[in-house]
């Protein structure tokens, strides 16, 4: 819709997409967060799951839904706009630049949601949306996060998606923004030493 409306300015659509997907992850996260803990990334599941360790087959199961789940909006979103059903992306994303941006993305994302889950858990849906609003602007990549999401949009040949080619690049920066998240804001939030004694 935002590259239809845009004839053509990539800004709009650019502006148009953060907007709309900062509103979807508020009502998404506020729908499933007492279901699901809102879980709809793979690499924000495992490194919760890092942190904790426990659960490990109810976090690939996540992990299985997101993916599937991703797939399938992106085929309801073909058929809602017209679109054909199956396609691949031909936009390619593959700079190193564009990867930095997802480190950088993915990082910043994770690092929100560990200290957000510990103390500002009722605010954290709207910093979620806020986030991702303005990562789509201060990214080179326009911040995927998500290696379910990059899967999906190398499935559709609009604004959104990533050839597939550039698929493994974006998902290995993913995975090394969350490791670089967890290692950080894990010192970070770790308890001082008088803390830790009590």
């Amino acid at each position: 819709m935002a590259e239809r409306l845009a004839g053509g300015n990539a800004a709009v659509a650019l502006l148009a997409n953060a907007v709309a997907t900062g509103g979807a992850l508020i009502a998404l996260i506020l729908t499933f967060g007492p279901i699901s803990g809102a879980h709809f990334n793979p690499v924000v599941t495992l490194a919760l799951w890092a942190r904790r360790r426990d659960g490990f087959g109810r976090a690939l199961a996540y992990v299985v839904a997101q993916i599937v789940g991703a797939i399938l909006g992106v085929w309801l979103a073909h058929a809602m706009f017209g679109l054909a059903i199956f396609e691949t992306s031909s936009h390619m994303r593959g700079t190193f630049g564009e990867a930095i941006g997802e480190i950088v993305a993915t990082f910043g994302l994770l690092g929100l949601i560990l200290v957000g889950t510990r103390h500002a858990a009722a605010s954290l849906p709207y910093g979620i949306a806020a986030y991702i609003v303005s990562a789509y602007w201060f990214t080179s990549s326009t911040s995927f996060a998500n290696p379910a999401v990059t899967l999906a949009r190398s499935l559709t040949d609009t604004f959104a998606g990533i050839a597939p080619a550039h698929v493994p690049a974006f998902v290995a920066a993913e995975a090394l923004g969350a490791v670089l998240a967890i290692l950080v804001f894990g010192w970070l939030l770790a308890p001082s030493g008088a803390a830790a004694e009590k």
